[in-house]
C-alpha cells in the first residue's frame, strides 16, 4: 500500500451491518460411526444485498478443538462453514479486511443446536425436531471511523451479491419494531411507577406534615416548649 494510500481520512465514518449466525438441523437420531446428531452451518453475510469481497479479504472460523481441523479460513462470498456435531460450543469468527491497517474484527457465536431448554441427550428431543431448522442469528455492525484513501473506495462502491430477493432467516424489521414496541410499553410502565411513587412522596409528607401539626398543638395545649 503507498503512503497516500495509508493516510485516513478524519471526519468520514462508515458502518457496515451484518448478520451472523448458524442454522442447524437435526438427523433425528445419533449416527452410528460417529454419535454426530445434527449438520450446521455457521456464517457471517452483508445485512443489505452487497458483496463483501471489495473491502473483506477472509473470515477465519475458530472451531471447538475436537474438530481435526478446527480452524476454517474462507477467502470468498459466501462466508460460511458447514458441518456436523453433537454438541452446542463457542464459535469465534474474526474478520480480516483487504486494508492491512484495519483492525481484524472479532465476533464470538455459540453455536445452537437446540431449542431453548431441550434437553439435549434425549432421544425424543432428537426424533420431534426431525427436520425442523433451528436459527440462531443476530445483526451488529462493523464501524470504520476514519478509513484510508485505500479502503475508503472499497467501502463505498460494492455491487450487489445476488439479483434477485435478498433474505435473512431472521425478519431483523419486524424485530426492530418489536424490541422499540417493548422498550416503549417498558418505559411507558416506568414512568407510571415512578408518578405513582410521587403521589405516595408526596402523600407521606403531606401525612408527616400533619402529624407534626397535631403534635405541636397537643403539646402546646399541655404547656411543653418542643422547639
Amino acid at each position: 500500500m503507498a503512503g497516500d494510500e495509508a493516510v485516513r481520512q478524519k471526519g468520514i465514518h462508515i458502518v457496515k451491518p451484518i448478520v451472523y449466525g448458524n442454522v442447524s438441523k437435526s438427523f433425528g437420531k445419533k449416527r452410528e460411526e460417529d454419535g454426530h446428531t445434527h449438520q450446521w452451518t455457521v456464517y457471517v453475510k452483508p445485512y443489505r444485498n452487497e458483496d463483501m469481497s471489495s473491502y473483506v479479504k477472509k473470515v477465519h472460523f475458530k472451531l471447538h478443538d475436537s474438530y481435526a481441523n478446527p480452524n476454517r479460513v474462507v477467502t470468498k462470498p459466501p462466508y460460511e462453514v458447514t458441518e456436523t456435531g453433537w454438541g452446542e460450543f463457542e464459535i469465534v469468527i474474526k474478520i480480516f479486511f483487504n486494508d492491512t491497517v484495519e483492525r481484524p474484527a472479532t465476533i464470538n457465536h455459540v453455536l445452537k443446536l437446540f431449542q431453548h431448554g431441550q434437553n439435549a441427550d434425549s432421544p425424543s428431543v432428537l426424533q420431534k425436531q426431525g427436520n425442523k431448522v433451528v436459527v440462531s442469528e443476530f445483526y451488529d455492525e462493523i464501524i470504520f471511523q476514519d478509513p484510508t484513501q485505500f479502503i475508503h473506495p472499497l467501502l463505498t462502491s460494492t455491487r450487489q451479491i445476488s439479483l434477485g430477493a435478498y433474505k435473512h432467516e431472521t425478519d431483523f424489521e419486524d424485530k426492530k419494531k418489536a424490541n422499540l414496541a417493548s422498550i416503549k410499553s417498558g418505559r411507558a410502565r416506568i414512568q407510571g411507577e415512578i408518578k405513582d411513587l410521587k403521589a405516595k412522596l408526596e402523600l407521606a409528607k403531606s401525612t408527616i406534615s400533619k402529624f407534626k401539626t397535631e403534635l405541636q398543638k397537643a403539646q402546646k395545649e399541655k404547656g411543653l416548649d418542643i422547639s
